[in-house]
């Protein structure tokens, strides 16, 4: 078959390479209208490069206009008489080639002309729809079956549409043929599945991760070998794709036909990585059946800040120790974190360690009041200062819990409002990461992200807060300015009384030995309130400086961190300076800080308020008659 010799967009798909060997390893798969595989590229830029162009379309035949899509050259020979029924010396019918070339107005022209939609045809006895499918062309897939082809027919390799899309990692067309009613259970000649497929073929955690959002079923097997897909992975040695269904909660105990359980397999095989993480998750299910460990993955969090708090304690309790050796007291402080390091490892799953910094923030916290109310409350007691720290606590505890139970913006949808978005882009021409969340399966609204961290996309989205453990959106980033605005107040109302303390309780020379000499006092006059005014100070340099970041992105540039870090990353590579000021969001001081707040100073401004959870078009702004768009 001659792919290659008059067209340079006909790429070289029937070569011995490219089709009757679908284990492509670890290619990036092109998500969007044009995405197509690396392999599939340097084919495409050799087969340019050595074919020549067309001059003069007057005399050459109707598959060569077809390939180049000379439409009128085409119209013209099918008005002489030529049936596009007809297949050319190697069986090849001019819809295929239309096809494969994605010339979608001649396809249209072809069908209105009696071609035969799902005509056979090639040496792999595929039909177009086969063809546009591995070439990863979705315009012309979309095209096909809104004229009824049918994706369910198999190849001559035993592929329907939804394996072949797998197989050349087409995440956009495996999306719509599943939206469109295709089963993501759909079985080969062989009986199996495109996740088995997928497992077994295609190195990397896609489209195996793809697949798996659309709940495939992972426990069922093929014909032959009685195989689930977990089996298939662990046959590839594909380390991503069995990590993949482990977490899906594929079955270890499925045996195949010869009676082996994926772990059998593995030991066959001699892969030690997968050996130890099929292991692993068998002592991890097995553990599940113990109430105790069940009531232990509950509470994680809670132990985590439990464990937090009394280390804590034993950190200042070792500094505070009544001994001279520093020596002795840096040993304690070793083994203290050598045995604060298994708790962990063997109570809690190491996902929970991402909330440490949430959790060592309240310990600080928690021992910061406890040292106010024993040692600065009886100098304080009735003083404004009193009640000012008192409120600052409250204050920061309420917008912590606000912060972390208010929803950030997270987007959701049903079922079938996913097929729905997928079926509606893909046809608008709209199917890439720009407008489309391949992890969430949903279009994504305007300034939205997706979190990995939070797997979800969230509206208006600013950051993962790590000292939060939530991330911070549209819908509780007030809440999250409040919340370090208190924290700075609790610190440095902490750091002050701390030099009170000393003033009144240790014999210091600032004003004759100076400022070193003075610390050195403090800490032998009371290293647990040192220990403590360090805590106090770092927490305020952090609260503090994110807190006057934040504010000046909210006030002057109506920017979320998100995006001004996105803006400053592409500026590095314009060759104009990228002013931040002059972004669609930016409407000024004062209506900044009005729509961010919500807050109308007492009439003075009107805010706007925009629902970014479902905001997907252009918005509006009936305060400054701007139209913002996302950056």
């Amino acid at each position: 078959m001659r792919y290659g010799e008059e067209n340079p967009d006909v790429l070289l798909m029937f070569s011995s390479h490219y089709c009757r060997n679908h284990s492509h390893g670890p290619y990036p798969p092109g998500f969007g209208r044009h995405g197509v595989c690396a392999h599939e590229n340097k084919e495409l830029a050799k087969a340019r490069e050595a074919l020549p162009l067309i001059e003069d379309s007057s005399n050459c035949d109707i598959v060569k206009a077809t390939q180049y899509g000379i439409f009128e050259r085409c119209k013209e020979l099918v008005e002489a008489g030529y049936d596009v029924r007809q297949p050319d010396k190697e069986n090849v019918s001019l819809l295929h080639w239309a096809a494969i070339n994605n010339r979608l107005d001649l396809v249209k022209f072809y069908i209105s002309k009696g071609a035969v939609v799902d005509q056979l045809g090639g040496d792999l006895n595929s039909t177009p729809l086969h063809w546009a499918i591995r070439q990863g062309h979705l315009p012309m897939v979309i095209l096909l079956l809104q004229y009824g082809a049918d994706p369910a027919l198999i190849d001559g390799e035993g592929f329907c549409g939804i394996h072949l899309a797998v197989l050349f990692q087409h995440m956009p067309i495996i999306a719509y043929l599943i939206s469109k009613g295709q089963s993501v259970n759909t079985i080969d000649v062989n009986g199996q599945t495109p996740l088995m497929l997928s497992a077994n073929k295609v190195l990397g955690p896609e489209p195996t991760g793809f697949l798996l959002k659309f709940n495939p079923s992972l426990n069922i097997v093929d014909k032959i070998h009685q195989n689930t897909p977990l089996h298939w992975a662990v046959a590839a040695g594909n380390v991503n794709a069995v990590d993949k269904l482990l977490e899906a909660g594929s079955s270890l105990d499925v045996r195949n036909v010869k009676g082996e359980t994926p772990l059998d397999m593995a030991l066959q095989n001699k892969n030690r990585l997968i050996i130890h993480m099929l292991k692993t998750e068998a002592k991890t299910r097995a553990n599940k059946n113990f109430r105790l460990w069940r009531w232990l993955q509950k509470c994680e969090v809670f132990l985590l800040l439990l464990l937090s708090v009394i280390t804590m304690w034993a950190v200042g309790y070792i500094l505070d120790f009544d001994s001279d050796s520093w020596l002795l007291k840096g040993f304690l402080l070793i083994i203290l974190f050598f045995l604060t390091s298994l708790f962990p490892r063997f109570l809690l799953g190491y996902k929970s360690l991402i909330y440490l910094p949430t959790v060592f923030l309240l310990s600080s916290i928690f021992w910061m009041f406890m040292t106010w109310f024993i040692l600065f409350f009886p100098d304080v007691a009735g003083t404004p200062l009193y009640f000012v720290f008192i409120i600052s606590i409250a204050a920061f505890l309420y917008f912590f819990y606000k912060t972390w139970t208010t929803d950030p913006g997270f987007t959701k949808a049903s079922e079938e409002e996913k097929k729905m978005s997928i079926i509606t882009l893909a046809e608008t021409g709209c199917l890439d990461f720009r407008t489309f969340c391949t992890s969430c399966l949903i279009r994504k609204p305007l300034r939205s992200l997706h979190c990995h961290v939070c797997n979800s996309c969230v509206a208006r989205y600013d950051q993962h807060c790590m000292w939060t453990g939530r991330c911070i959106g549209f819908g509780n980033h007030h809440y999250y300015i409040f919340f370090l605005f208190f924290l700075s107040i609790v610190c440095d109302w902490f750091i002050y009384e701390s030099f009170i303390y000393w003033s009144n309780h240790c014999t210091t020379t600032f004003k004759e030995d100076g400022l070193w000499t003075y610390l050195n006092q403090a800490v032998t006059c009371s290293p647990w309130v040192m220990y403590i005014f360090v805590l106090a100070s770092f927490h305020f340099s952090w609260s503090a400086f994110l807190l006057i970041n934040q504010l000046f992105q909210i006030a002057f540039l109506g920017l979320t961190s998100y995006e001004r870090t996105s803006l400053l990353k592409q500026s590095k590579h314009m060759k104009q300076t990228l002013s931040l000021r002059r972004t669609p969001y930016n409407l000024g001081f004062t209506q900044n800080l009005a729509d961010f707040f919500q807050c109308g100073c007492f009439g003075l401004v009107k805010p706007c308020a925009v629902d970014w959870t479902s905001q997907y078009t252009m918005v509006f702004h009936p305060a400054k008659e701007k139209v913002l768009r996302s950056v």
